[in-house]
């Protein structure tokens, strides 16, 4: 699968929230402003699994009609573990 610019600029956020969450951490910041920002890493890693997986899924049921229900199978897995 080719990872577009705008998958590594997603990711290069949340490794900038990531980084956020360390300064806070240092600061000792209070917890609820912590795990506000944790819950939105999460949020934004969610959504780059979701478009990864649903973009690989659009490839092979568009390459591979013999595979197209162990593909949809798999991507559920995928989803499902993410959880």
């Amino acid at each position: 699968m080719n990872y577009d610019a705008k998958m590594k600029n997603r990711l290069k956020r949340m490794e900038g929230q990531v980084r956020g969450l360390l300064n806070m951490m240092e600061e000792e910041k209070d917890c609820r402003e912590v795990v506000t920002q944790m819950s939105a890493v999460r949020t934004a890693l969610d959504r780059a699994m979701a478009t990864v997986v649903s973009e690989n899924l659009q490839q092979c049921l568009a390459n591979d009609e013999d595979h197209r229900e162990e593909a949809v199978q798999e991507a559920v897995r995928l989803l499902v573990r993410s959880r």
